[in-house]
């Protein structure tokens, strides 16, 4: 158990927590969630004593044993999975004392040590350790390379996993997820709901807390107050609470109206039922929940280029990588307004394809065509270390327009979280989060027409990335995303690319879908491999044989769905045309126009109880192949 009594924490003068009590509860799973700079890392240093309160104390259950992610790991020329290992000091102790009794021949002292090895499972402790890294992203040949071998990025994934190796009763674990890539987050996410102990968890990712939290402890304005459930209940919770305080009516009806009007456009371009069912729930989630954001000190949007080409970049029969290939006879073309989420395993040429999509990084093979009118807004991490430290926010951008006011160049920092004087400031002792909201912002001045975003949501807190999220819902040019924050993929994507085995490749699903694909995926590289030989032959013709009466039997619904899907594009378009002409003011002003007005009206609402129809009509037949495909897999 933890107990926070009247706690309370200033730094530089500046109150981070004002006095607060809070229970937590032996084996709770508790998110740790609030702005930058609220004191979230120095409320785990409060835990760990490298901090003292300034009022109150932390009761903590005797002998509980801590875990938590050191700052540094300094075995540079140490094997990865010896450096993971050597999180279990006592593990570690008694395998020294081992090889002491065995050098001195004192049989009875090596079999007691034996004992104990057992008891601290010391015989799987390698297999253990090389599980960890594994499920990671690292490869098997690489366990047993030094951690100098390693970028930054990699060596945070080796503390992390030495973190977990390490025997606690209470895991810390801070921003943990920032450099991990979707597979390797979804492995940890699955670990951390199986730790058996209290974890405590910094994050702005709401779907890792929705899936791995069960409680909620919020940094209210320096108050720390418990939630029960995850990150979701919290918000709607939170959101009760402060649509009781707040007048905020007409804010959250402008807010409906625009959540309708996407959810309108969203169905009218749908293709997967499951991908359209998601969304929805997200949009209404949203709505339920746009009270949270009152204080949220972000607001800007994407603003896009004013020309645009069709289509704007495109690449044929290209071979990617730097000397040898890492991609080949990659096809793909970016349209207007195209939307795309870019999947795949840790190392399959994710960040490579961008930088080739770029023109950062010159084919080795095939053709790049830039539209006319390309206006490329490339967001990545090496960015943040390419400002110039020297400058301020406002000087990055009145380089780009020196004919920019400072009032409009205020004005449009200010939206995100650059207030005051701090558009004056030089970045050089900017934190993560705000070097990256300047880099957005950057890009955001300049007005693209495509957005190549590689996991831009990392060090951002959950205000940003909902700001982030929002904006690029609304944003009119093309977006092209790499990234772990499964939230922000569900709200802006409508379509996924898969990276895998040397191939850029169409993505048939959602996230669920990609999250089975890897299941499958691994499954079938952890199996034997198949006979050779004739029945090898005969496993391929039965498959194909197989695959093709499921086919055949999936086409009447396939064509429902195809039909319906056929039905809704034509009363859309023809409901936006009947709904432009009632736009037109004269035709309310004029009396001689009345039957016009009338007719209009009822046309309009022929067309939209026909397009509701066909929607209903889509999502049954989608969610009848999908249960047709799911009884088929559980056949087999």
């Amino acid at each position: 158990m933890i107990a926070f009594r009247q706690l309370a924490l200033q730094r530089g003068g500046t109150p981070l927590i004002t006095p607060s009590d809070v229970r937590i509860n032996d084996g709770n799973r508790v998110g740790i969630v609030g702005p930058n700079g609220a004191g979230k890392s120095s409320l785990f240093k409060l835990l760990l004593g490298e901090l003292t309160p300034d009022q109150g104390g932390i009761d903590v259950t005797a002998g509980m044993r801590m875990a938590h992610m050191a700052q540094e790991l300094d075995a540079l020329d140490r094997p990865i999975v010896e450096v993971v290992m050597d999180g279990d000091a006592g593990l570690r102790r008694v395998e020294a004392e081992l090889a002491e009794a065995r050098a001195a021949e004192n049989h009875q002292r090596e079999a007691e040590l034996h004992g104990q090895w057992d008891t601290l499972d010391g015989y799987t402790a390698r297999a253990r350790a090389e599980q960890l890294l594994t499920g990671l992203g690292f490869r098997s040949d690489q366990l047993t390379s030094p951690l100098s071998a390693f970028s930054g990025g990699w060596r945070m994934r080796v503390n992390l996993a030495k973190t977990l190796f390490t025997p606690s009763d209470l895991l810390l674990l801070d921003e943990p997820t920032n450099h991990l890539d979707l597979d390797a987050l979804l492995w940890l996410e699955q670990w951390l709901i199986r730790y058996p102990g209290t974890l405590l968890l910094i994050s702005h990712d709401r779907d890792f807390l929705d899936a791995v939290c069960n409680h909620i402890l919020h940094f209210d304005h320096g108050a720390l107050v418990l939630y029960k459930g995850g990150f979701s209940q919290f918000e709607r919770t939170r959101a009760e609470k402060i649509a009781q305080r707040e007048a905020e009516l007409a804010k959250q009806q402008a807010r409906k109206a625009e959540i309708e009007d996407f959810v309108r456009r969203f169905r009218a371009k749908a293709s997967k039922a499951r991908q359209a069912q998601s969304r929805l729930k997200m949009l209404e989630r949203m709505e339920d929940i746009a009270a949270t954001r009152v204080d949220s000190p972000f607001q800007f949007v994407m603003p896009c280029a004013d020309k645009t080409s069709h289509p704007l970049l495109s690449i044929d029969h290209a071979a990617l990588g730097y000397q040898t290939p890492l991609l080949s006879g990659v096809r793909l073309t970016i349209a207007p307004g195209q939307r795309i989420g870019l999947l795949g395993p840790n190392g399959a040429g994710k960040s490579t394809l961008i930088k080739s999509m770029t023109g950062d990084l010159p084919l080795l093979a095939g053709e790049r065509v830039e539209g006319e009118h390309l206006a490329v807004g490339y967001f990545a991490q090496h960015q943040l270390e390419a400002l110039d430290t020297k400058a301020s926010g406002f000087m990055h951008i009145q380089r780009r327009s020196p004919k920019a006011s400072e009032q409009e160049i205020r004005n449009f920092l200010g939206g995100f979280g650059f207030q005051g004087d701090a558009v004056f400031e030089t970045i050089e002792r900017f934190s993560g989060g705000e070097k990256a909201r300047l880099a957005l912002a950057l890009i955001a001045w300049e007005k693209p027409n495509l957005l190549l975003l590689d996991e831009p949501t990392n060090h951002l807190d959950l205000d940003m990335r909902e700001a982030l999220t929002e904006a690029l819902m609304a944003f009119e040019g093309a977006v092209l995303v790499v990234s772990h924050d499964r939230h922000l993929l569900n709200a802006t994507v409508d379509t996924f690319w898969c990276v895998a085995d040397g191939r850029v490749s169409a993505f048939d699903g959602d996230l669920d879908d990609y999250r089975q694909w890897l299941k499958s995926r691994e499954q079938a590289a952890n199996a034997p491999a198949a006979s050779e030989g004739a029945s090898a032959t005969q496993d391929k013709k039965a498959t194909r044989k197989a695959a093709a009466e499921r086919r055949e039997q999936m086409r009447p619904l396939k064509n429902r769905r195809d039909a319906a899907e056929k039905a809704m594009t034509k009363h859309q378009d023809a409901l936006t045309e009947v709904e432009t002409a009632l736009g037109d003011d004269t035709l309310y002003a004029d009396t001689a126009r009345k039957d016009e007005l009338n007719t209009l009206l009822r046309r309009q609402g022929e067309l939209k109880q026909q397009l509701d129809d066909a929607e209903q009509a889509w999502l049954e037949a989608e969610e009848a192949l999908e249960a047709f495909e799911q009884a088929l897999d559980s056949a087999q």
